[in-house]
């Protein structure tokens, strides 16, 4: 047995740890998109959770039935997509659709749902080396899933490029396992690392969000405090001092002010964006509790001009296993770890998301507010004309489309696709498939096309819920 346990160390000291990959920081960080990019009245905010490669083809078929939409305009729904939020097999989707706009759905199927993106991973569970690594931190370096994103789909694409290219705000949500909150891969964040984001790879950033914990050693940031001008937000400072801060908001101040300051972390290591948040909405409850304008995140010509809002989660679900219920053993060893780590991450999920839907009805109220205190002078600035101009004209619809929306049958062959970075090509389809159906069963989403036509809203929800939608009040 000792040497046994002999050998395991020295396998273990192969394990495959990451060097820091955020570059020093010169001036600041520029916004991830540029001011009033995307004004128009429809704004739709998009939410991918995680779930390997099911995750990432559910999405997809979100996207698609988005794009299927008739809005009068090239690609339906899509061309009015402002914000996309990722986490871990999500944000391999948002990722693409942020840097290439619907153009990138084309071939994203071909290019890589059906492909293997395990290709260059340690996967085997009976290898001893395999073992040895996990143990140790993690099987695979990010010169696997990071690699095989940069080659098939990303190709060397930064932030950077991000910006240049898109309107869409995209947001690819990690986790800071030291902190245990979630790690935005924003200016904010960077600039509290004194690190450049604009260089950062984009498949780097994707490869963090999907380091599921023991597959992938964490990946690694390093803090500099002191070398650049980091001045703290204005609203760190207030959640710090405001007792009715929730502890979201104080925890993730915190944090940034860990980076800020140094002495307790030299350096980040971020793991799975699943561990903290499954559906990256944090970063939006963040945004707005932060908020210094009660319009954020949009800009204010955004807020003078939008009617209609849509934000959607696209809930892939979680692969069921239920032999060990069938009898009195079990579970036991790594299957009970992903028990318990799959109810934690899935309850807390669920109140995040709960607790966003207070916020964009709180939102909505504050956006009115605010757009009804303008002045003709001011709205006219903002918005161009006068023409057409209604303070109280919004309406706010948000939903989760979800395995739950499907009808049984379907429900049941979701819930056996493996959570893994290859799938068969049936599997991809059925995935695809469900994205689809999920979406057009939503009955926030029917309401939300109602109210852009202009028909009965209470109308279009009642066909959601015939086609196997929950049954669920939209939120205006």
């Amino acid at each position: 047995m000792r040497r046994l346990f002999l050998c395991l160390a020295l396998l273990a000291a192969c394990a495959p740890w990451n060097q820091p990959i955020n570059q020093p920081l010169h001036g600041a960080n520029a916004p991830l998109v540029e001011d009033g990019a995307g004004v128009g009245e429809t704004w739709v905010g998009l939410a991918f959770s995680g779930g390997g490669m099911r995750a990432s083809a559910f999405a997809y078929g979100m996207l698609q039935e988005l794009q299927a939409q008739t809005t009068g305009t090239p690609d339906g729904l899509l061309n009015s997509v402002r914000l996309v939020s990722g986490v871990s097999g999500g944000s391999v989707t948002a990722a693409q659709f942020g840097l290439y706009g619907p153009g990138g759905l084309t071939d994203y199927r071909e290019r890589y749902l059906l492909t293997n993106a395990e290709k260059y991973m340690a996967t085997t569970a009976f290898n001893p080396l395999t073992i040895a690594k996990g143990i140790a931190g993690g099987a695979n370096g990010r010169a696997t899933f990071g690699r095989y994103l940069d080659e098939t789909l990303f190709h060397g694409a930064t932030f950077a490029d991000l910006r240049q290219r898109s309107h869409v705000k995209t947001w690819i949500n990690a986790t800071d396992i030291a902190n245990n909150t979630p790690f935005l891969f924003s200016p904010e964040t960077f600039d509290a690392l004194c690190s450049d984001l604009s260089k950062l790879p984009v498949s780097e950033a994707v490869a963090a969000s999907a380091a599921f914990p023991i597959a992938f050693t964490p990946v690694v940031l390093e803090t500099r405090p002191g070398t650049c001008r980091y001045k703290e937000p204005d609203w760190l400072t207030a959640a710090r001092f405001n007792p009715e801060a929730t502890a979201t908001m104080r925890a993730y101040g915190q944090t940034l002010e860990s980076y800020a300051v140094g002495g307790d972390v030299k350096y980040v290591k971020l793991l799975d964006g699943g561990i903290t948040d499954n559906f990256g909405t944090t970063g939006l409850a963040l945004e707005w509790a932060r908020a210094q304008q009660p319009y954020a995140p949009m800009t204010a010509q955004e807020a003078v001009r939008i009617k209609r809002m849509l934000f959607l989660v696209a809930n892939a679900g979680v692969e069921s296993e239920y032999g060990w219920t069938q009898k009195v053993p079990g579970p036991g060893g790594m299957g009970l770890g992903m028990s318990i780590a799959t109810a934690s991450m899935y309850a807390a999920t669920r109140s995040g998301y709960d607790a966003m839907r207070g916020e964009l009805r709180r939102w909505e109220g504050d956006l009115v507010e605010w757009r009804c205190s303008l002045g003709p002078s001011e709205v006219r600035q903002l918005r161009g004309s006068l023409d057409g101009w209604d303070c109280r004209d919004v309406k706010v619809f948000v939903g989760q489309a979800g395995v739950e929306n499907l009808p049984a049958p379907l429900q049941k062959e979701m819930n056996k696709v493996p959570t893994r970075l290859r799938l068969p090509p049936d599997q991809v389809d059925l995935a695809i498939r469900a994205g689809r159906l999920a979406t057009r069963a939503t009955p926030e989403f029917n309401g939300f096309l109602a109210a852009l036509e202009g028909n009965d809203v209470d109308s279009r929800i009642q066909k959601g819920i015939a086609a196997g939608g929950r049954r669920i009040t939209p939120i205006n």
